[in-house]
């Protein structure tokens, strides 16, 4: 749900696109995210803040995450929640501590092996670089880039916006991506999001994730039949199979970044879900993984 700043920035914004056919579409399904940005490169003279790709702060008692193969992660980026404070963000992260993101082989794209951390601000108060391991699970060395966080608003891409209701014998879908470039306010040093909408081309992330975050079964590209499963493994209630896709949120997508290193297949997004309920709880330890690449 969109603050009323933000929701008193989105009618603007529609009304001098002149998209007003599209408001009401508009309102119901833009998002409340917070993207990250570069904002330098990481020195490490300074533990504790935001970081995408380098080397993590952790105390001495965490013990870096192992893939199935008993190999290190490879270290993607730690966020630093208080900074989010001055944001407009959801209320449905924490307001302090950290949280890492690790992952193991990005093959196949689904169910891709991966860890999420979250340590409370006592527990950070010992922590320090650690340097990662010779070998991870990735064999690529990203460069460390310290990172800053703004509140955005993120409307339906290309996988999920129902053409019908933005293009008109008016507006073609060129003159929507021009506004939703408006909304976003993107810009080349964007290396992430969080609870925006996933790049995909189906629109059908959200329903592989809960497949597989409930029931652990194989997505078979079935949005019908992920349906079934979920609400089989609901007693059969299919509304509340509808209102657990709904509330797979989407933690993190991280894009690809030539400064940083990052290249997911051939130039995509690894993205990170997330069940509410568990995000509400603080419990970061039952996430999915996948990648997307065109």
């Amino acid at each position: 749900m969109l603050s009323e700043n933000l929701k008193n920035r989105l009618g603007q914004l529609v009304c001098e696109h002149q998209f007003e056919h599209a408001l009401d579409y508009l309102q119901a399904s833009v998002r409340q995210g917070i993207r990250w940005s570069k904002k330098e490169i990481e020195n490490y003279r300074e533990a504790g803040a935001s970081r995408i790709g380098g080397d993590p702060d952790l105390p001495a008692g965490v013990e870096w995450p192992l893939d199935s193969e008993g190999t290190p992660m490879t270290f993607l980026a730690q966020l630093r929640l208080s900074e989010l404070a001055a944001q407009e963000e959801s209320s449905l992260l924490p307001k302090e501590g950290m949280l890492y993101f690790f992952v193991g082989v990005d093959e196949p794209a689904y169910n891709i092996e991966h860890k999420v951390l979250y340590l409370r601000d006592e527990e950070l108060e010992e922590a320090h670089r650690r340097l990662a391991p010779e070998q991870t699970s990735l064999e690529e060395q990203f460069k460390g880039y310290r990172v800053e966080a703004r509140s955005t608003m993120e409307p339906p891409n290309y996988g999920y916006v129902d053409y019908e209701l933005v293009e008109d014998e008016e507006h073609d879908y060129e003159q929507y991506e021009d506004l939703c470039f408006e909304l976003t306010e993107a810009n080349s040093n964007d290396l992430a999001v969080m609870f925006g909408y996933p790049a995909t081309q189906h629109g059908d992330c959200e329903y592989e994730a809960a497949l597989q975050m409930l029931t652990g079964a194989e997505y078979n590209y079935s949005v019908q039949d992920a349906m079934k499963q979920i609400a089989a493994h609901l007693k059969g209630d299919a509304h509340k199979a509808e209102q657990e896709v709904r509330d797979t949120l989407l933690l993190l997508a991280l894009d690809s970044d030539q400064e940083v290193g990052f290249c997911w297949w051939d130039a995509g997004e690894l993205q990170f879900f997330i069940r509410k309920q568990d995000l509400l709880a603080g419990n970061f330890s039952h996430t999915y993984c996948s990648l997307y690449s065109s």
